[in-house]
């Protein structure tokens, strides 16, 4: 069935129980921001920094926007973007689209103006719904994009050359439209990362969406009881996907807007939290937090937190042994998956599989695995290959460009890009992605390997290892290093550090900078390619 009946089902079920929250916890510190500034869904000025909505009035909010976009002619097949920081309008505005049978299109917030342009162009997206962080990217590029004819405004103060999202919405009837709908239905259309170059268009149908959220529940084992903390952006696939077992529990989910391990501790104790998602970077910013003083756990009531899971990246095995030291009851898992797999869970761990910390683990609910050759085939057992992935997730194609989708869609398997290898258990370990490996003098480096041993270092935040041109060697590994606060370090003790590396793992260059991460937490290194690789690299000693 389309993922638009367990809404529905949610709202007729347990329409008066909560549903969604949302938390800006900067606004509640900042309190000159006055109550005209800060749209509330249902109006509490005495409280602008929390809002929260039923099933029953996420449901009718969805029918509502549902009806608005129908009345304006938006039709089943079209497609309709959101532009908005994550806020509780978000996924009523979501199933809202999927209601009409429409194709939902969210977009990355940190788009520049030619990429906004460049992706409702590619998705050919009919209407455009953008929040107030956004008019001036948005007018930028108002007259380039003439087939987006419905320019929806969600906030105050409506820009003119777009219409007020509350005021319409709120004319049209919450009943649910009579739109016939199918799991063999389009439904979303989202956008690679672009780690690897410019996004890519990813259309998935209903039974993807749907799923998600049965691979979510089976995997974190959500009931009504659990209460949900979604910290990362909603318009990227990670975000939604484990929001979904929220959705499928009917259980109650927490929108922070914020990433300091204040605003986390103080959240999961205000809100009685109990699953947390996490990127790398953010359990880092917690530990460091707790260890400096800036934290004092006993400030916060966490008993009821039960699980904190990470993905979207390889976690480091040192975070985690840290972060048990600090939360030794905590259940952790850590999930695999792309957006052409509709989002984590086509591999994860398993909260039984502590001993594995450091693996991405095995093949996920109702999902296949394979590391195989350049052929396809499958390699030997601890032999480095690629990771291919099938099952109930898989994305239909790259919209409007069927190369792209012949080069990673062979015989129903994904060729995720990525390097991994099966230990004798066979849970994967993933290596490296098959663009960062680098070849120097011949020998085959993998750059996480690399990463993971730095991160034993205790003066180290974050790093990245790239290649750099070397022309005797083809390319030579740089290690991009960010320190932590207050501590120094020198290229030369990272050299003695890095002695205990095989030589050819060692890396040639230490630059000492910030590590740049996209908003799902994965490295930039185009980016950083382009920083250093570019020209002479200056390696520099920073004290911080």
């Amino acid at each position: 069935m389309p993922i638009t009946e367990f809404l529905a089902r949610n709202a007729k079920l347990y329409g008066d129980e909560i549903s969604l929250i949302e938390m800006n916890p900067e606004l509640e510190e900042r309190r000159e921001v006055t109550w005209r500034e800060y749209e509330l869904i249902e109006p509490n000025p005495s409280n602008h920094f929390r809002r929260e909505i039923t099933w029953r009035e996420f449901d009718d909010k969805a029918n509502q926007f549902a009806n608005l976009l129908l009345n304006r002619g938006i039709k089943k097949g079209d497609q309709v973007a959101i532009l908005l920081m994550n806020c509780l309008e978000w996924l009523p505005i979501y199933f809202g689209i999927l209601k009409t049978g429409a194709i939902a299109v969210p977009l990355n917030f940190r788009y520049t103006a030619e990429e906004i342009k460049y992706c409702l162009e590619l998705s050919e997206a009919d209407a455009l719904i953008f929040g107030p962080e956004f008019i001036g990217r948005v007018e930028s590029v108002f007259d380039q994009i003439a087939k987006v004819k419905l320019r929806l405004f969600v906030g105050e103060d409506c820009p003119t050359f777009a219409e007020c999202y509350r005021n319409l919405s709120e004319e049209y009837s919450a009943e649910a439209p009579q739109i016939k709908l199918t799991d063999d239905d389009d439904a979303a259309i989202y956008f690679s990362s672009g780690t690897t170059g410019f996004p890519k268009a990813i259309l998935h149908k209903h039974r993807s969406l749907v799923s998600a959220c049965e691979t979510e529940q089976n995997h974190h084992q959500q009931t009504r009881e659990d209460t949900f903390l979604c910290i990362p952006p909603l318009y990227h696939t990670g975000a939604k996907m484990h929001w979904f077992g929220s959705l499928l529990s009917a259980s109650k989910a927490v929108l922070l807007r914020g990433v300091k391990p204040q605003w986390i501790l103080k959240t999961v104790s205000e809100e009685k939290v109990t699953i947390v998602w996490l990127l790398v970077p953010w359990a880092q910013d917690i530990l460091d937090a707790i260890e400096s003083g800036d934290v004092n756990l006993k400030n916060y009531k966490l008993d009821q937190w039960r699980l904190m899971h990470i993905g979207a990246q390889p976690v480091p095995p040192s975070l985690i042994h840290r972060w048990k030291e600090y939360f030794p009851h905590h259940l952790y898992d850590t999930n695999y998956g792309l957006s052409e797999s509709i989002g984590p869970g086509c591999v994860h761990l398993g909260t039984e599989n502590i001993n594995k910390v450091g693996a991405i683990g095995k093949a996920g609910y109702h999902w296949e695995t394979k590391i195989a050759d350049e052929f396809g085939q499958p390699v030997t057992q601890g032999q480095v290959g690629e990771l291919l992935v099938t099952g109930p997730g898989l994305m239909q194609c790259y919209f409007n460009d069927p190369e792209a989708t012949a080069a990673v869609l062979k015989n129903g398997w994904l060729y995720t890009g990525d390097m991994a290898r099966m230990d004798e258990d066979g849970f994967i370990f993933l290596v490296d992605r098959k663009k960062d490996v680098i070849i120097s003098g011949g020998e085959n480096i993998y750059p996480v390997q690399i990463e993971d041993f730095l991160r034993g270092h205790n003066s180290i935040k974050d790093v990245a290892v790239i290649g750099l041109p070397d022309h005797r060697l083809g390319e030579i590994a740089a290690a991009i290093i960010e320190l932590k606060p207050k501590h120094e370090c020198t290229e030369e003790e990272m050299m003695t550090f890095c002695s205990a590396l095989p030589r050819y793992k060692r890396p040639r260059k230490i630059i000492f900078a910030e590590v740049p991460r996209n908003p799902t937490g994965k490295i930039e290194k185009p980016k950083l390619r382009e920083l250093y690789a570019g020209g002479s690299v200056v390696e520099v000693q920073i004290m911080n």
